[in-house]
């Protein structure tokens, strides 16, 4: 059972990510994603990437918190799409 409360660094160490902030950023800006792309669907994830993102937003679990947060500041440019 994962204890520590998620945060968006612990999910891009968590995806695999490197998790200082300047990296944080230049990903963020590098991967702006179109409205009609969700979040999971996007081309940049691999399989674990994907499966992770989509259980524990389907779960709404502690991590959906974090994961929302991904997924709006990918989406700057169109709103939020899941």
């Amino acid at each position: 059972m994962f204890e520590q409360q998620p945060t968006f660094e612990l999910l891009f160490d968590q995806l695999g990510l490197a998790s200082d902030e300047a990296a944080m950023e230049k990903f963020i800006k590098e991967h702006q994603l179109p409205a009609e792309v969700k979040l999971h669907c996007a081309e940049f994830w691999n399989a674990g990437q994907r499966d992770f993102l989509q259980s524990h937003w389907k779960k709404d679990d502690e991590w959906a918190i974090v994961i929302d947060e991904l997924n709006q500041q990918l989406h700057l440019d169109s709103g939020p799409e899941v």
